[in-house]
């Protein structure tokens, strides 16, 4: 046998053990998916052993290679090449796939696992995370790298399969990252015909190829994906492109190496079973028990020795630019440990002060580009964008430059087309990378195409600001296909999701949203003017504890009145008339119902007071409210979809009026036994 044939053979001993790995945790766990795992180990030896640059025992090094499995029912494929390789995950890790409390979670799960970047198994988004990783890594490059001095300088690497390109949101992120010119990304097309139902030439006949060229992407192949010389070749193609990501069309056959099953969607989402097992075993010449992998097989995994060796090159890199570049490489630091400016307390005094000063009627969406004004050239790590509504979302700052028209300034802001969906999870991608704190924006309505992608916002615990505005028929004549209804109640209900409808609370709410570095808020903001009232700075811990007594009651307290965003303004009125027909109300603003939950009993108490009845008021769907005025408290919102006229006629039209509030809360009083004063 000559060197090149054992080279190969030995190739193929390494990736049977992230073969039989696979198998035996997909038997053990009786569930989970094989079929990709063994049609893919072929490429994952090649690119984990040669090519991709990772420090298993550091999973956060800054300029570590990200590695994205976007088929995320392979999750097998991930955990075997972790463990191997040196990450801490162990044997029993792998034995425990897919039961409760295990770190080897059915689907990978970022935080969850050591060396896991994003979380995965929603098709399509882990493709949609990497493109916003490789945005990330070449935004970052353009501001800290100077000339010798490379301290950002990675590539991103993704799996997909069918499914992963048959989901829209692959279009977006694709033809996006062909447009960005993101040659330091690469994807590795599963391309085996099968997926669940069988082959998918019953229902996916694109020439994938020939899509991707349309996109502006370099293309390589159809290669053999079983065929490590091939793989290493256009591997190396790939890292010698420049100005466009790759694509390396790889065909391959689900489950290799079963005798029986291989080719077939039998072993996509099956274990193989004891008897297939023995023959893939037989057929493949593996005779090791399960789990069981030689030590020569490991000794050539592991990878923590160069691991280690590539991030000691880094780090002594970096202390020669931190001595260069002392301010730079501070902010390096400080972003990447997802810290705020170190003036951060004078930033926010600066934005609430100047919020207090607004006097003239102003709609919170423009509030919040008022905050933006100031941030965006005070928190450089901002990177801002809208889904071809900028002048809409008003999520342009003075200080934001357009990736598209940037030239040789640092870009800060991305305008993404109408992609909602592949905007938000790009952005998840950004935020996973570390460095950069993404905020994009859309009409509220349009959040039904980004909700899962804001879900997985949620699920990873990342710091992404959602900017949804034209938040109620407060938008007006463009009708009920644009005006949201049901949108505000139902993104409270993702867990984790920090939904913020502030009306004077705007600048609190942008700083809260900066704050927090363990997940996601929504800003929902309003298309027409509302009132000011000045104070900002006076209300921030109020508001900052999602709920707030506004506006106390002249007198003994006889009903509370709950509302957000534009409507506190209708709450504020009608407090005003029930005080000049002798009834004491107290206006609550409730901004954000999560952080309101969130509070100590004694505070909610003391905001909500038990024994006092409530009504609460919003322009959307009313069933939410209820857990805060209860059984005997009454809401007034709207329960259909709205309309097109005017904002005043509709809100007269659905009896979002001072006048209406102030009767609902006499009747609601009476009801309770209380008196409805000179009325």
């Amino acid at each position: 046998m000559d060197r090149n044939q054992t080279e190969t053979t030995f190739r193929r001993e390494l990736a049977n053990a992230v073969r039989f790995l696979a198998i035996d945790a997909v038997n053990q766990a009786k569930s989970g998916h094989p079929g990709a795992p063994m049609g893919m180990a072929d490429i994952a030896e090649v690119l984990w052993r040669d090519h991709l640059k990772h420090n298993p025992a550091n999973p956060q090094w800054p300029d570590r290679d990200r590695f994205v499995l976007s088929n995320g029912h392979g999750s097998m494929l991930l955990y075997a090449l972790l463990h191997l390789t040196g990450y801490d995950l162990n044997l029993d890790d792998l034995r425990n796939f897919r039961q409760f409390g295990s770190r080897t979670a059915g689907h990978p799960e970022v935080g969850h696992t050591p060396g896991v970047e994003t979380t995965t198994g929603p098709l399509g988004q882990g493709l949609t995370n990497a493109v916003g990783m490789a945005l990330a890594e070449k935004l970052l490059a353009q501001r800290y790298n100077r000339p010798g001095c490379d301290i950002v300088d990675h590539r991103t690497w993704v799996f997909v399969g069918d499914g992963c390109l048959m989901e829209g949101i692959s279009h977006e992120a694709c033809s996006l990252a062909g447009v960005w010119g993101l040659d330091k990304l690469t994807c590795f097309y599963d391309d085996n015909g099968i997926s669940i139902d069988g082959h998918v030439k019953g229902w996916f006949r694109d020439d994938t190829p020939a899509r991707f060229r349309a996109y502006g992407w370099h293309v390589i192949g159809p290669i053999d994906g079983h065929d490590s010389a091939a793989l290493t070749a256009a591997i190396a193609e790939a890292k010698a492109v420049t100005g466009q990501p790759t694509l390396i069309v790889c065909r391959t056959q689900i489950g290799w190496g079963s005798p029986n099953k291989a080719g077939s969607h039998d072993v996509h989402g099956a274990p193989l079973g004891a008897d297939e097992t023995a023959a893939t075993r037989a057929a493949l010449g593996w005779p090791h028990a399960p789990f069981e992998v030689p030590d020569s097989l490991r000794t050539a995994w592991n990878a923590r020795s160069a691991g280690a060796a590539a991030e000691t090159g880094w780090q002594t890199r970096f202390a020669a630019y931190r001595a260069q570049y002392p301010e730079l490489a501070a902010e390096f630091d400080r972003t990447q440990s997802h810290g705020l400016p170190e003036k951060w307390p004078e930033i926010k005094n600066e934005l609430l002060a100047a919020a207090g000063r607004k006097e003239a009627a102003t709609a919170t969406r423009k509030s919040s580009q008022n905050c933006l004004d100031l941030l965006v050239d005070r928190v450089p790590e901002l990177l801002g964008g809208s889904a071809d509504l900028t002048g809409s979302n008003l999520t342009a700052g003075k200080g934001s430059v357009a990736l598209h028209e940037a030239g040789e300034r640092q870009a800060n802001y991305v305008s993404y087309g109408v992609r909602e969906f592949g905007m938000t999870a790009i952005m998840n991608g950004v935020a996973l990378h570390g460095g950069l704190i993404p905020y994009g924006g859309t009409f509220a309505v349009f959040s039904d195409y980004a909700r899962n992608a804001i879900r997985m916002s949620a699920l990873m615990n990342q710091r992404v600001v959602h900017v949804l505005t034209h938040d109620s028929i407060g938008l007006g004549e463009d009708g009920p296909t644009h005006q949201p209804v049901e949108h505000a109640s139902s993104l409270r209900i993702i867990p984790g999701l920090d939904l913020w409808r502030p009306w004077l609370e705007t600048a609190i709410a942008w700083a809260e949203a900066l704050e927090r570095q363990n997940g996601p808020s929504a800003l929902f903001l309003s298309r027409q003017n509302l009132p000011q009232y000045g104070g900002a700075a006076s209300r921030a811990e109020g508001a900052s504890r999602g709920g707030y007594v506004l506006s106390e009651a002249d007198g003994q307290l006889q009903a509370v009145i709950i509302a957000t965003g534009s409507e506190v303004a209708i709450a504020m009125q009608a407090q005003a008339i029930l005080k000049a027909g002798g009834v004491a109300v107290r206006v609550v603003s409730m901004p954000c119902t999560r952080r309101f939950d969130q509070q100590s009993s004694t505070w909610k108490k003391l905001v909500l007071p038990p024994d006092v009845c409530r009504v609460a008021i919003e322009a959307g769907q009313t069933d939410f409210w209820h857990k805060y005025v209860g059984l005997d408290g009454d809401v007034l919102g709207i329960d259909e979809f709205g309309a097109s006229a005017p904002a005043p006629v509709l809100y007269e039209h659905y009896g979002l009026t001072a006048d209406n509030l102030a009767q609902t809360v006499l009747r609601t009083i009476v009801s309770a036994g209380g008196s409805d004063g000179d009325f």
